[in-house]
């Protein structure tokens, strides 16, 4: 137990910058306090005291605002950094050392029986706010960027973006030269708006100048 505990803290300390001491993360972080009572609802779980294993979680919920079902399959090493709104559903499986930003969901759709939460592989990192829906599997060493909806699956060494995401970076090269600045992704909704903004003005200079013709053929009679 205490040799897990160790390794959770170590993963905590390599990858967040902001710490400062073994102390500060084990008193002060809700992603090493939600891990802690996910291993022991898991247990219970796992051995058939289910309604236990639920009592912890949800407590768990309470303390740290993650929530984590005792029914998931967590590898070593996973960092919850912030971590509140994180959501982590049933049937969800997670690899070694992978990484999740706050209000992350990985979630269900709705419309799937059985396994309906995604599987992570290895090594992956997932944005603020990302949305990971549905029984699909995200690849070694991907990522997932803020705010993308990812609903196919993620081949390993990927970047994903957008709504609903696609990967713009394989084995580390660019794929169909896609721009892959996360803060200034193109978002097809203003693209639209900027489509018809244009389509208008190009009307509004017509009915314009069509206006001007009638005025002068009433000055002309």
């Amino acid at each position: 137990m205490f040799d897990k505990l160790r390794a959770e803290i170590a993963s905590i300390k390599a990858r967040d910058p902001a710490v400062r001491s073994t102390w500060e993360v084990l008193f002060l972080y809700p992603s090493l306090r939600a891990l802690r009572s996910y291993r022991t609802a898991h247990w219970f779980h796992t051995h058939g005291h289910k309604f236990i294993a639920r009592w912890i979680s949800q407590r768990a919920r309470h303390k740290t605002g993650i929530e984590i079902h005792p029914g998931a399959k967590i590898g070593k090493g996973l960092f919850i950094d912030h971590g509140a709104g994180v959501v982590i559903g049933e049937t969800t499986e997670i690899g070694d050392n992978c990484t999740l930003y706050q209000n992350v969901t990985l979630g269900g759709t709705g419309k799937d029986i059985g396994k309906r939460h995604p599987t992570l592989g290895n090594n992956v990192m997932v944005g603020a706010g990302a949305r990971v829906l549905g029984p699909f599997k995200i690849g070694d060493n991907s990522k997932i960027a803020a705010n993308a909806v990812v609903l196919e699956e993620v081949p390993p060494n990927c970047t994903a973006v957008g709504v609903p995401a696609r990967i713009v970076r394989r084995d580390g090269v660019r794929v169909n030269n896609a721009d892959l600045d996360q803060i200034h992704i193109p978002d097809p909704v203003s693209q639209l708006i900027c489509e018809q903004q244009v389509h208008i003005d190009r009307l509004t200079k017509e009915l314009n100048e069509l206006r001007e013709d009638i005025r002068k053929l009433k000055e002309e009679k």
